[in-house]
């Protein structure tokens, strides 16, 4: 079946929308009602930067935090990582969150060579303020068993949260929830909030918590009051999506998403609302996977990004 794409037209209806609305200046958007930011990554939506510049797009479009990412820090020497900080706070921006640069998901061997490198960024996170790293599990298997491929997963990211840990890092873990994903391999592999919830538990380590994304929540059938059950401690980083028009459930494919609030398919003022009232204090980014979004001048694509994400944030206040 074919899946629509967002069209120009409907991003330029979207831009249209989103300026309507209320309270979306710099600084109006940071309601007292709820603690999380509204977080700019950069290579989510197809755009190119440096962490400098991804600085400038953020604060020109009003963004309130930015991803950080660990290799490029471990490369700073101590003044361009002060001059880094220095523009970072000039701009009234903090840092979300950083992608885990360790390939646990494959072979030995390059397992243990990112393992051998994760000291050295781990402490240029730490050196830097940030204290947030996320990964995703992939949600099958064509050679390991759900248990067998539990029991690596649970080992070795045992490893890479001691590590995160020691240098005051929390490590999140984000679930795959579409149907098309898990049933695509031999061995489906977790792909609920539950499942994840136990794999954290069998990592056993306290810096450990949830990536939370709109769009898999809703793939895998939850609720609100899944959201509900969590607290602010359970979750290290969110991503907000909405999903295609006249898809079925069960035929979402990860990798044709929209921008929040572009369909309404997915529910995103229950999703930020159940957040707000958890008291999560983290990042909220857009990781659309957009075709059309991908093919838009840099700032322009940052722009639609902070209009569809202020929207969605307008309507918890």
């Amino acid at each position: 079946m074919t899946t629509p794409q967002l069209r120009r037209r409907d991003f330029l209806r979207l831009l249209a929308c989103t300026t309507c609305l209320p309270g979306l200046a710099r600084g109006a958007e940071a309601s007292l009602s709820r603690k999380m930011t509204i977080d700019l990554v950069c290579g989510n939506l197809g755009v190119k930067a440096d962490l400098s510049q991804a600085v400038d797009l953020a604060h020109q479009h009003g963004f309130e935090s930015i991803g950080a990412d660990a290799v490029q820090l471990a490369k700073l020497s101590s003044d361009q990582l002060s001059t880094l900080l220095a523009k970072l706070k000039a701009n009234d921006l903090t840092w979300g969150a950083a992608g885990l640069p360790v390939d646990f998901r494959g072979g030995d061997e390059d397992f243990r060579k990112g393992m051998s490198e994760l000291p050295e960024q781990a402490a240029a996170l730490q050196r830097a303020g940030v204290t947030r790293v996320g990964t995703w599990i992939a949600p099958g298997s064509d050679r390991l068993t759900y248990v067998a491929n539990f029991r690596r997963h649970a080992e070795r990211l045992r490893e890479v949260a001691k590590v995160l840990g020691d240098h005051g890092v929390r490590l999140g873990l984000e679930y795959v929830g579409p149907k098309t994903a898990w049933t695509s391999s031999r061995f489906p592999f977790l792909h609920t909030m539950a499942e994840m919830r136990d794999l954290i538990a069998e990592i056993g380590r306290e810096n450990v918590g949830l990536v939370l994304d709109s769009w898999h929540w809703y793939t895998a059938g939850e609720t609100v009051d899944d959201l509900k059950g969590l607290t602010a401690k359970d979750v290290v980083a969110c991503d907000l999506n909405d999903a295609p028009r006249s898809v079925p459930l069960d035929q979402q494919r990860d990798g044709v998403r929209e921008l929040p609030c572009s369909t309404g398919v997915i529910d995103a003022k229950g999703f930020l609302s159940a957040l707000a009232a958890i008291g999560y204090d983290g990042p909220v980014r857009a990781e659309p996977f957009n075709a059309t979004l991908r093919t838009m001048p840099a700032d322009a694509a940052v722009a639609t990004t902070a209009r569809a994400m202020k929207r969605a944030f307008a309507q918890i206040g």
